[in-house]
C-alpha cells in the first residue's frame, strides 16, 4: 500500500523560508514522476513543482525562482524548499506521484497523495 506522508508545514512570515518533506519509501517505483501540488483556500488544486525520472524540474510560474524541488533518491525523501514565501502561498501542500516517466499537471494524473501539510505566510 503507497503512503506518502508530507512534514514541515507551519506559520512563517512573508519572505521566510520553509522546507517541506515527503516520505515515499514505502512507493517502489521512486525513478518515476513525483511533485508538489497546493490547493489555496476557496481554490483547485494546482501543480507547482515536479521532478521527473531523470531528476530533470519543471516549475509553475508562480514560484518559479523561489521553490526549489528535489529528491533524496537514498532516503526516499521529496522536498520542496520554499524561499522569500509571500501570503499568496498560502495554502495546503500535498506531494504526489503515479508511475509516469515525466510528470503531468494535471491532478487527476496522479492516483497517490499524502495528506497534505498546511502552509500560511502572514
Amino acid at each position: 500500500d503507497v503512503q506518502l506522508v508530507e512534514s514541515g508545514g507551519g506559520s512563517v512570515q512573508a519572505g521566510g523560508s520553509l522546507r517541506l518533506s515527503c516520505d515515499t519509501s514505502t512507493f517502489t517505483g521512486s525513478s518515476y514522476c513525483m511533485a508538489w501540488f497546493r490547493q489555496p483556500p476557496g481554490k483547485e488544486r494546482e501543480g507547482i513543482a515536479y521532478i521527473h525520472h531523470d531528476l530533470t524540474t519543471d516549475y509553475a510560474d508562480s514560484v518559479k525562482g523561489r521553490f526549489t524541488i528535489s529528491k533524496d533518491v537514498a532516503e526516499n525523501i521529496l522536498y520542496l524548499q520554499m524561499n522569500s514565501l509571500k501570503p499568496e502561498d498560502t495554502a495546503d501542500y500535498y506531494c504526489a506521484t503515479n508511475w509516469r516517466l515525466r510528470c503531468t499537471e494535471n491532478p487527476s494524473d496522479f492516483p497517490y497523495w499524502g495528506q497534505g501539510t498546511q502552509v500560511t505566510v502572514s
